[in-house]
C-alpha cells in the first residue's frame, strides 16, 4: 500500500490536505444582515458580498471591511457664543446611515467619517447661533436642528453618507447666564404677583367704600325716618297738650315737651354710669328754659315776617306766653 510503503508521500498528502483545508476555509466568509463586505483583489475594489454565506478567491481576493449599514448616532457638545455675547455649549445629536447604493463612496471617499461629520456640524452651528439672541436660541433649537440636517445632509450624501435627522439635545449657558436668567424670572413672576394684589386690594377698598356709602345711606334715611316719626310724636303731644290746657299755645307745648325729653336723657346717662357736666340747677334750669323759648320766639317772628312783611315786631317789653320778658 502506498500509505505503509512511502512515508514521504503521506506526509506530503497529509501537508497538501490541510492546506487545502485552509484555502477552502479561507474561500468562505459570511456577512451579517444589514452589512456589506467590499472585497478587494491585490488591493483593487472588486464587488460588494451581501448578507449571507459568501465565497472569495483565496490568498487573491480579501474582504477589506464590512460596512454597517444600521442607523449610527454621533452626539456632539459645540462651543459658541450668541450674537449678546453669551456662551454656551450645544449638543446636537445626528442620526446617519451609510447608503446601500454607495457603500462605495463611503469606504473610499472618507477616512474618518465621524470626524468629517463633526467638523461639518461645528461649522453650520457657529454659523447660525452667533445671529441669534440666547433666548431666540431656547426659542429656535428646532430651526437650528433643520439647518445642520440641511446642510449637513447635502455635503454628507456626495460621500455616500445619509443624515437621518439632526437633534439639539441640550443648550448650556454659563452658571453665572443661568443664575441670572433664573432672577429676572423670578423678578417677572413677583412682580405680576405685586400687580395682582395690587388690583386684589382696589378692588377689596373700592368695595369696602361702596359698601361704607350704602351704609351711610341707609343710616342717613334712618335717621330721617326717625325725626320725621319724633317731629310725628311731638305734634300729637302737643295737640293733647292743648286739648288737656285749652288756651296754651303751642310754644309752651314744645318748651313742655323739651323739658321732658331732657329730663329722660338725664336718666338714660344715669342708667347707663357715665359722667357728663351740666348745669343741673334751678337756675340751670331757668336758663335752658330760656334758651328754647328764645329759640322758639326767634323762629317765629322769622315765621311771621315772611308770612306778612308789614306786620310790625312785639314791642319791647311785652309778655311772653310763658310770662317772661322778650328781652
Amino acid at each position: 500500500m502506498i500509505g505503509s510503503g512511502n512515508p514521504a508521500l503521506l506526509g506530503i498528502l497529509a501537508f497538501l490536505g490541510i492546506v487545502a483545508l485552509a484555502m477552502l476555509a479561507s474561500s468562505i466568509f459570511t456577512v451579517d444582515q444589514q452589512s456589506v463586505a467590499v472585497i478587494q483583489r491585490f488591493g483593487k475594489f472588486l464587488r460588494m458580498a451581501g448578507p449571507g454565506l459568501n465565497l472569495k478567491v483565496p490568498i487573491i481576493d480579501q474582504v477589506a471591511i464590512f460596512m454597517n449599514l444600521r442607523t449610527q448616532q454621533l452626539v456632539l457638545k459645540v462651543e459658541t457664543k450668541t450674537k449678546d455675547n453669551v456662551f454656551l455649549h450645544v449638543s446636537v445629536a445626528v442620526q446617519f446611515s451609510v447608503s446601500p447604493d454607495k457603500v462605495y463612496q463611503a469606504y473610499y471617499s472618507l477616512q474618518d467619517p465621524s470626524n468629517q461629520i463633526t467638523a461639518f456640524v461645528f461649522d453650520v452651528v457657529r454659523a447660525h447661533v452667533p445671529s441669534l439672541d440666547l433666548d431666540d436660541v431656547f426659542l429656535k433649537k428646532d430651526e437650528i436642528a433643520q439647518a445642520v440636517k440641511k446642510e449637513l445632509g447635502g455635503q454628507m450624501s456626495e460621500y455616500g453618507y445619509s443624515i437621518t435627522t439632526a437633534l439639539v439635545t441640550d443648550i448650556d449657558p454659563d452658571e453665572r447666564v443661568k443664575s441670572s436668567m433664573n432672577e429676572i424670572n423670578a423678578n417677572q413672576r413677583l412682580l405680576e404677583a405685586a400687580k395682582a394684589k395690587g388690583e386684589a386690594e382696589k378692588v377689596l377698598k373700592v368695595k369696602q367704600a361702596e359698601a361704607e356709602a350704602e351704609s351711610k345711606a341707609l343710616q342717613g334715611n334712618g335717621i330721617a325716618r326717625e325725626r320725621m316719626e319724633i317731629a310725628k310724636g311731638l305734634r300729637e303731644s302737643a295737640a293733647l297738650f292743648q286739648q288737656g290746657m285749652p288756651g296754651s299755645t303751642p310754644e309752651e307745648c314744645m318748651v313742655v315737651l323739651l323739658l321732658t325729653q331732657y329730663f329722660d336723657a338725664l336718666k338714660e346717662i344715669g342708667v347707663h354710669s357715665n359722667t357728663i357736666m351740666l348745669p343741673h340747677s334751678p337756675a340751670g334750669l331757668a336758663s335752658i328754659s330760656g334758651e328754647i323759648r328764645d329759640a322758639l320766639i326767634a323762629a317765629r317772628a322769622v315765621s311771621m315776617k315772611g308770612a306778612a312783611p308789614g306786620a310790625a315786631a312785639a314791642p319791647p317789653g311785652a309778655t311772653t306766653p310763658l310770662g317772661g320778658n322778650s328781652d
